[in-house]
């Protein structure tokens, strides 16, 4: 007893240190439009107010420390949330079974994505204070927001109320991610088939502006030197590429962004229009299609315009097919269904 005790002060202590500056989400849930369903309508800014009052102060909390302990955090806890919501349920935390294949070997997965530890650590502390009540899908879209919050980028009110799902698809996962090599066409097809926009997929890509790629990722950059035409400051760039993986077994790490790696910030675009993009993708943004390059010279220009559009997008996003009502659960662990 004597142990709770003092685990509960803990806390509670915790909570008054972060509750002054946790964000907020207060107000009236999102609008329908663009790629919201009726299933997101079911969603809401205020859902854990009287029932888990504590959820996005321990959530902020810990992503905080988190990142202070590995930077590179931010980043990872972003892409988690991302590859989820193509979906929006937490399947892609499911853990492997003798009898269950999830999404965690899918390729655009596999050795890649990072932060199921921070997660599982939030979901220990929330299940401790409120007990399955707090869904590891809506941990997971509150992590993200916390974590560009935390590097430096804008706020904006996460919308609650997803259940996790009984299961997940590999194959699905395979499909409907975006990869790392995909023209413009590819990525518009993706991102249209889940109903989000040209410039939602402009904004959200704003998302490298933090994170690392491993060389097997951005392959065939490495080979635009042989280009006559590439900028010649493109030209330098995959040069260090070159010099960086020559001696690589494609697992060395390259930043995203080489100007400010660490904060979430509009330097992403400024480095597109510079050649500078680290995966052809990114790139393809500025040399691929004439309205994504307008958005990227847009965004590279004015921060505070790729900031709104991006808090606007990615509201859009965490709307992205989620499980309520009896459809799904609110898991206990969230790399297992209860």
């Amino acid at each position: 007893m004597a142990m709770k005790k003092l685990a509960l002060f803990s806390l509670l202590l915790n909570l008054a240190i972060f509750l002054a500056i946790v964000p907020k989400t207060t107000g009236e849930g999102y609008g329908g439009g663009g790629g919201d369903d009726d299933c997101g309508d079911l969603l809401g800014s205020d859902l854990y107010k009287d029932i888990c009052p504590e959820a996005e102060a321990i959530i902020f909390a810990r992503v905080r420390l988190a990142v202070f302990e590995d930077t590179r955090m931010a980043a990872s806890l972003l892409r988690l949330h991302f590859h989820d919501c193509f979906g929006c349920d937490a399947s892609v935390l499911l853990d492997d079974t003798d009898n269950f294949v999830g999404e965690k070997t899918a390729a655009p997965n596999l050795n890649s994505l990072r932060g199921f530890e921070v997660i599982d650590a939030i979901k220990q502390e929330l299940e401790f204070v409120c007990p399955q009540t707090v869904s590891c899908a809506d941990i997971l879209a509150t992590a993200a927001r916390d974590s560009v919050v935390v590097s430096g980028g804008p706020s904006w009110d996460v919308q609650m109320g997803r259940k996790d799902s009984l299961t997940a698809s590999k194959a699905l996962a395979n499909n409907i991610i975006p990869g790392p090599n995909s023209t413009i066409g590819n990525l518009v097809a993706k991102f249209q088939n889940v109903n989000l926009s040209l410039k939602d997929m402009v904004a959200l890509s704003g998302a490298h502006t933090m994170g690392k790629a491993r060389c097997t990722t951005f392959a065939a950059r490495l080979r635009d030197s042989t280009n006559p035409n590439a900028p010649e400051a493109s030209l330098e760039f995959i040069q260090s590429l070159q010099q960086l993986c020559s001696v690589s077994d494609g697992s060395t790490l390259a930043n995203l962004d080489l100007a400010t790696p660490e904060t979430f910030d509009n330097q992403y675009y400024v480095n597109l229009l510079s050649g500078e993009g680290l995966l052809p993708s990114d790139q393809n943004l500025v040399t691929g299609d004439e309205q994504t390059r307008e958005l990227v010279e847009t965004y590279a220009q004015d921060m505070s315009t790729f900031f709104q559009d991006f808090k606007d997008s990615m509201i859009k996003l965490g709307r992205l097919g989620p499980v309520t009502g009896t459809n799904g659960e609110i898991r206990r662990n969230c790399r297992s269904v209860n």
